[in-house]
């Protein structure tokens, strides 16, 4: 496991970050935050990072890795996230990878385990994980899990996550970084709300 490692996910409405560092026995230590907000997000990201930092009593040249939230979840929130994350990897000189927020969900749970969560508008992100690995997530208008189940749409037996969801964000990320992984990108199961402007969008370099 590459460590230290720094998280953080603004996929809802919050700003959370965690901060997984190398510990005495071949072992690790977290530092989690979570500071519900519905706006600011892109405002507060960076000086909850700082401080996050401060407290684990290291600096960004001490990170081997960061690990995001790619969503589903809300469309400018993921995108923050996602551009702070290849943004800082790219000026620090380190991998960056994304997490997905029914991957984190399902971490530490025993398999098989259906992820399901509230996409609003009367449907339900799904996604099977077994002992195989992950099935496609897919968008479903209802879910009646036919094994144990976990997320705010599993129901009144839904399981209860194993961590808290940007610590798994971190957990998954030191585990991949180990291998060569694609840049995070946003992950969407349903297109924006807003309509597109009518100027040509900007070119974005690969």
């Amino acid at each position: 496991m590459l460590l230290p490692i720094l998280a953080f996910d603004t996929s809802a409405a919050h700003c959370a970050a965690a901060l997984l560092l190398p510990a005495p026995s071949d072992s690790d230590r977290v530092i989690n935050r979570l500071e519900p907000m519905e706006k600011g997000q892109a405002e507060r990201l960076i000086p909850l990072l700082e401080e996050l930092l401060a407290e684990g009593g290291i600096g960004w040249s001490d990170l081997k890795a960061i690990a995001v939230g790619t969503g589903p979840g809300n469309f400018t929130g993921v995108r923050i996230s996602v551009a702070a994350a290849r943004g800082l990897a790219l000026g620090l000189g380190i991998p960056a990878v994304g997490v997905t927020r029914l991957e984190a969900l399902a971490y530490g749970l025993p398999r098989p385990v259906v992820v399901a969560e509230d996409a609003k508008r009367g449907q339900v992100y799904v996604q099977m994980f077994t002992a195989e690995g992950p099935g496609p997530a897919h968008l479903a208008d209802r879910v009646v899990p036919a094994c144990a189940a976990t997320g705010s749409a599993a129901g009144e037996n839904a399981l209860p996550s194993a961590m808290p969801l940007v610590e798994a964000i971190a957990r998954i990320g030191a585990e991949r970084v180990l291998t060569p992984q694609p840049r995070p990108a946003p992950f969407y199961l349903r297109g924006a709300d807003a309509a597109p402007p009518s100027d040509p969008p900007p070119v974005i370099l690969p």
